[in-house]
């Protein structure tokens, strides 16, 4: 068995593959139709959108196959297709030396055919495929390629959407839509595995001052800055976001209140930073409220944003702004 090789580009198509959001997220018609479509059309029994992730192969769209959601990386055929430009075709994986003794040939699914068209986040940029799988050898001819590319095409529009429908177009973090989404899928998880989170809500201070004084042109880009040092100051498996306005949030899974203050210390270092090097003409603030989540006691995400909202304000009021 031949373990896929990394794309020279590895960090960067991680980094365009989770900017994305769509990671352990719940199935979605626009992605399901895809795949029955494919399973329709080329009757296969099996028909993924896979996406390709650090140390797995992901399926965000899964006909046929619903006993798996996610497989090894070291042994998808997937993270093979990911290299090349073009669909990767195998007519019979016994009679490629690269997959004749992979598990996922040998043992179920038993792959014996299989053909990815990588999916683009841009040009040289592959964060997984649209795959046909099925458990008996078959050809695969010229129209059958175009058909395959064409639906793998569609795809390729429903990420596209889906990143526009959840960024913020100024900052491009998450926006409310966006939050809403991630952060519900991560206090989910923190309830079933019985661990805290915490909810940081944070509001810039003076941003009237700057856009009264500069123009709303400086307005936007001290937004900009903020959703910047926000995006250094948090960890990488963090949920932030802008709300809307001069309104952030951020929510930290697996970290106690305590835990987030650190955090907080950590961002105004860096806000600290930034006034230092006088990039802008005006100074850097922010307000904050910190809310718990605990698992024992759930509260809805709703609750949690009004929590830190009230919280920041009554911060937010107590000082000279």
């Amino acid at each position: 068995m031949k373990t896929p090789e990394m794309p020279e580009n590895e960090v960067q198509r991680l980094k365009a593959l989770r900017s994305l959001h769509l990671l352990d997220t719940l199935p979605e018609e626009r992605f399901d139709r895809v795949t029955r479509m494919a399973r329709r059309l080329f009757s296969v029994p099996v028909a993924l959108v896979s996406l390709v992730d650090e140390n797995r192969q992901w399926f965000k769209s899964n006909s046929g196959l619903e006993s798996a959601k996610e497989t090894p990386r070291d042994i998808s055929l997937c993270g093979h297709a990911i290299l090349g430009n073009d669909i990767l075709l195998i007519p019979d994986t016994l009679q490629d030396e690269r997959f004749a003794d992979n598990p996922l040939v040998k043992d179920s699914p038993h792959i014996r055919f299989y053909a990815g068209c990588p999916l683009s986040y841009s040009s040289e940029l592959k964060i997984g495929t649209l795959c046909l799988i099925d458990d008996k050898p078959r050809q695969f001819d010229a129209e059958d390629a175009v058909a395959l590319r064409d639906l793998a095409s569609m795809v390729e529009d429903e990420l596209r959407a889906f990143q526009a429908s959840t960024s913020d177009e100024l900052t491009e973090i998450s926006n409310r839509r966006g939050f809403i989404c991630l952060a519900g899928h991560m206090l989910n998880h923190c309830q079933i595995k019985g661990v805290k989170a915490s909810l940081v809500f944070i509001d810039l201070d003076k941003f009237k001052m700057i856009n009264d004084a500069y123009g709303h042109g400086e307005g936007d880009r001290a937004l900009v800055y903020f959703a910047e040092l926000m995006k250094r100051a948090f960890g990488y498996f963090d949920v932030i976001a802008r709300l809307g306005g001069d309104e952030f949030v951020a929510l930290m899974g697996s970290r106690s209140k305590s835990e987030a203050e650190q955090g907080i210390t950590v961002l105004r270092g860096y806000v600290d930073e930034h006034n230092a090097s006088r990039i802008t003409p005006y100074q850097l603030a922010f307000s904050y409220g910190i809310v718990e989540f605990d698992p024992a006691v759930p509260h809805s995400l709703e609750v949690l944003l009004a929590e830190g909202d009230s919280t920041m304000y009554r911060i937010k009021k107590a000082k000279i702004v």
